[in-house]
Order: C-alpha cells, then structure tokens, then sequence
C-alpha cells in the first residue's frame, strides 16, 4: 500500500482512512485540492479488487474534482471517497451512517453526495449523521439525484462538439455508442433518444440492456465490442481508464463525450485521440452538471435559476475550449487542463 509515491498522489492535502467494525464499513476519503474551497466530491461504493486499486481510484478521482469544479467556476475544491464492498451485499442504513460520522469529523473539510453505487436514500442516511452531505431529496435548497443535471450537461457539450467536428446542429438520426447504462448513462440515452439520436448501447447488466432496447429502439453490443464499433459518437459512461494505448487504435467514431471520471488512463491518451483525429470532451468539463447540481445545495442558494445559470456557463466554457483546440490544433484536454489551472493559480493558498 503506497500513499506519498503512488503514481497517482498530487500533492493532495489528505487522505483518510476509515473502519467501523460494527457496520463493516472500509472507507477512504481524499481532499485533493482546497483552493478554491472547502472540498467536494461524491462516494463511490465499489467491490474493489483490493486496497491499492480503492487507493488508486480515490487519488484520481479526488484530483478529477478539483478539475471539474475549477472549470465549472465553482467555489469549491477537489475530493472524493471511495467505500471498499459489493454494496449488494454489505450496503445497510447502519453502514451509510457510520460514513457519515466518518465525513463529519472532518468538520466541513469535504461534503459528500452520491456517485456509482450510492443513491439519494442513501444520502438520507448518511444525512442522519453529517450536515455536509448534498443530493438529498428533502430539506431546504435540496438538489436530488444529480443524475439529470449531468446528463443535460453531457448531452449539451456532446452537441458543441458534434457542431464542430460534423458540422451539425442536431442529434437527427446521429449514431451514439453509450457505454454503461447506470443513473447517468440511462439519462443521456433519454435525451439522446428524445432528440433523435440512434443508440447502441452496452452494459454489465443485460436488463438494463434490454431495458434500452424496449424503451430507446437501441441496439445492444457486447460490452466488449463497444469500443470498436462504429459509430459518430463513443458515449463512455460507466466506469474510467477505458481510453488508453489498447483501445484507442480500435475507436471507429469522430467523437468521445461521454460521463465516466477519469476516462483517459493516462494524460498521453488525450495526444493519442488528437493524433487519431477524434474529438475529445474533456470528462470533467462535460460531465460537471452533477457537482453544479449539489453545489446550489451547499451553499444554500435559494435562487431556483442558479442551476441554469451555471449550466449556461459551463456550455459556454466548454464551446470556448473546443474552439481554443482546434485554432491551437491541440487536445481539449490540454485547454481544459489549462483553463483550470489559471482559476487555481490565481486562488493561491
């Protein structure tokens, strides 16, 4: 178990440990960032293949936050948690509770809310034990399940990007390979369906598969033949690291934009995708609707508008980063890297 020299470590201000053996609960949370504000990030509950994968993700996922709320001009900073278990199997009330014990005494250092694995019931629980939690589905400013918003988000920049590079100004009859069909996946199928768009879709639950089928007219793949087939757009939305040396060369679309964090294995896969002549949306600029979502929670705005306010905004960054890269001839990502990091440089410490 490596902290201070693993590969993913940047720098982050804390990690935190956390087993309550009462409940079973094996947990890890990581602030990443804080310059821009207290840190905010969801819980991701996930039967990891060990400790070190948990502490991997943790990492990657806590600095993708610190990203996502820079670009979507959030007051906040990075963090994130992971919970180490099939949340089929170990998920309780009492579990969740002792999480949120677990994020209180950091005393407002993070807020948490729901990611893959973690729902709005369940933020109800851990609600009973932590005032900073967001995504709930009661009380005052209460934003709900995330999942909408960021789907909207997704669907918004998967537009500019299809503006740009196929120079259409409607999802018509637009082939979308979605990869993963949880919370946000489903929701970006329902509005790519409702604006035309034709599907294929793929994912580890062959229901949910069929599901789409019935609903979408969508067509099923193996999940293994998703990142090859053909198709306008790959949509990844399940989990990250699907973009990299192995799988980019057998990509057959113009397009990735899609929901999952930390889509690229490594910063060398954006150079890779830009060689490849494929447009690259930046994950943690098109998929920030959800942490904008929670983030009117927060802070306790009650201005009902706020939300889309900050929607248009972030349509309007992602726009100027997609025409910034192609006058640079660069990936996005590079620009959104860039765009971030001037908002960070310029909070300080």
């Amino acid at each position: 178990m490596r902290i201070f020299d693993n590969p993913h470590f940047d720098a982050h201000e804390s990690v935190v440990f956390v087993h309550d053996a009462r409940t079973g609960l094996r947990a890890i949370i990581a602030i990443h960032d804080t310059r821009l504000g207290p840190a905010a990030g969801g819980c991701r509950f996930w039967n990891y293949e060990s400790e070190d994968a948990a502490i991997a993700d943790v990492l990657r996922l806590s600095r993708g936050m610190t990203y996502k709320n820079a670009v979507a001009g959030l007051d906040l900073g990075g963090g994130k948690s992971v919970i180490i278990g099939d949340p089929r199997a170990i998920k309780t009330p009492q579990l969740m509770r002792a999480f949120g014990r677990s994020v209180e005494r950091l005393g407002g250092a993070y807020t948490t809310a729901e990611d893959v694995g973690v729902d709005v019931e369940d933020m109800e629980h851990v609600r009973e034990t932590t005032r900073h939690v967001a995504g709930l589905a009661h009380g005052a400013h209460a934003s709900g399940d995330p999942s909408p918003t960021t789907a909207k988000g997704i669907v918004n920049g998967l537009r500019r990007a299809v503006a740009q590079r196929l120079n259409r100004d409607d999802l018509g009859g637009l082939l979308v390979a979605v990869q993963g069909l949880g919370h946000v996946g489903w929701h970006v199928c329902s509005r790519l369906h409702e604006g035309g768009a034709k599907l294929i879709v793929s994912d580890i639950d062959a229901a949910r598969v069929e599901r789409a089928v019935s609903e979408f007219g969508a067509t099923a793949c193996a999940a293994e033949a998703v990142l090859s087939v053909e198709a306008d757009v790959f949509a990844p939305c399940a989990l990250g690291a699907v973009l990299n040396a192995r799988s980019i060369p057998a990509l057959r679309v113009a397009i990735v934009a899609g929901a999952a964090n930390n889509q690229l294995e490594d910063i060398a896969d954006a150079d890779r995708l830009h060689a490849r002549g494929i447009l690259y949306v930046p994950d943690f600029a098109i998929n920030a609707g959800g942490i904008i979502s929670v983030s009117r929670e927060i802070a306790g705005v009650a201005d009902p508008d706020w939300i889309a306010g900050r929607m248009h905004q972030l349509d309007a960054n992602i726009a100027a980063i997609l025409a910034e890269a192609e006058a640079e001839r660069v990936s996005p990502h590079h620009i959104a890297m860039r765009f971030a990091e001037r908002r960070l440089d310029a909070a300080g410490r």
